[in-house]
Protein backbone atom coordinates (compact mmCIF):
# COMPACT_ATOMS: atom_id res chain seq x y z
CA UNK A 1 0.00 0.00 0.00
CA UNK A 2 2.93 2.34 0.57
CA UNK A 3 3.72 2.34 -3.16
CA UNK A 4 0.34 3.97 -3.86
CA UNK A 5 1.10 6.81 -1.47
CA UNK A 6 4.63 7.29 -2.81
CA UNK A 7 3.20 7.74 -6.29
CA UNK A 8 0.52 10.10 -4.97
CA UNK A 9 -2.27 7.69 -5.88
CA UNK A 10 -5.51 7.00 -4.09
CA UNK A 11 -6.33 3.46 -3.03
CA UNK A 12 -10.01 4.28 -2.62
CA UNK A 13 -11.07 4.38 -6.26
CA UNK A 14 -9.79 7.89 -6.92
CA UNK A 15 -9.01 9.53 -10.24
CA UNK A 16 -7.30 7.57 -13.00
CA UNK A 17 -3.82 9.07 -13.35
CA UNK A 18 -1.56 7.95 -16.20
CA UNK A 19 1.18 7.02 -13.73
CA UNK A 20 -1.16 4.40 -12.24
CA UNK A 21 -0.37 2.29 -15.33
CA UNK A 22 3.15 1.77 -13.92
CA UNK A 23 1.77 -0.43 -11.12
CA UNK A 24 -1.47 -1.90 -12.50
CA UNK A 25 -1.59 -5.59 -13.41
CA UNK A 26 -4.43 -7.69 -14.77
CA UNK A 27 -6.63 -8.91 -11.90
CA UNK A 28 -7.11 -12.26 -13.67
CA UNK A 29 -3.67 -13.30 -14.97
CA UNK A 30 -1.46 -10.69 -13.20
CA UNK A 31 0.07 -9.62 -16.55
CA UNK A 32 1.94 -6.31 -16.61
CA UNK A 33 2.12 -3.87 -18.38
CA UNK A 34 -1.45 -3.20 -19.44
CA UNK A 35 -2.44 -1.03 -22.41
CA UNK A 36 -4.19 2.32 -21.95
CA UNK A 37 -6.52 3.79 -24.57
CA UNK A 38 -7.64 7.33 -23.77
CA UNK A 39 -10.90 8.71 -25.16
CA UNK A 40 -11.09 11.82 -22.96
CA UNK A 41 -8.70 13.43 -20.48
CA UNK A 42 -7.94 16.71 -18.80
CA UNK A 43 -4.63 18.08 -17.55
CA UNK A 44 -4.73 15.89 -14.41
CA UNK A 45 -6.41 12.58 -15.22
CA UNK A 46 -7.90 10.17 -17.74
CA UNK A 47 -11.67 10.69 -17.74
CA UNK A 48 -12.78 8.05 -20.26
CA UNK A 49 -11.08 5.15 -21.96
CA UNK A 50 -10.06 1.54 -21.46
CA UNK A 51 -7.33 -0.47 -19.83
CA UNK A 52 -6.63 -3.66 -21.79
CA UNK A 53 -4.85 -6.84 -20.85
CA UNK A 54 -3.18 -8.06 -24.05
CA UNK A 55 -2.74 -11.54 -22.60
CA UNK A 56 -6.40 -12.10 -21.60
CA UNK A 57 -7.84 -9.76 -24.26
CA UNK A 58 -10.09 -8.18 -21.63
CA UNK A 59 -10.96 -4.47 -21.58
CA UNK A 60 -11.55 -2.65 -18.30
CA UNK A 61 -13.50 0.61 -18.70
CA UNK A 62 -12.56 4.01 -17.33
CA UNK A 63 -15.68 6.12 -16.76
CA UNK A 64 -15.83 9.53 -15.08
CA UNK A 65 -12.14 9.14 -14.23
CA UNK A 66 -12.66 5.86 -12.34
CA UNK A 67 -11.08 2.62 -13.64
CA UNK A 68 -13.25 -0.48 -13.14
CA UNK A 69 -10.75 -3.30 -12.67
CA UNK A 70 -13.26 -5.90 -11.51
CA UNK A 71 -12.96 -9.19 -13.43
CA UNK A 72 -15.86 -9.77 -15.83
CA UNK A 73 -18.65 -12.05 -14.68
CA UNK A 74 -18.75 -15.45 -16.33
Amino acid sequence: MKAYYRLGLSVSGGPMKRRLMDILACPICKYHPLELTVKKEDEKEVLEGTIRCPKCNIDYPIEDGIPNMLPPEK
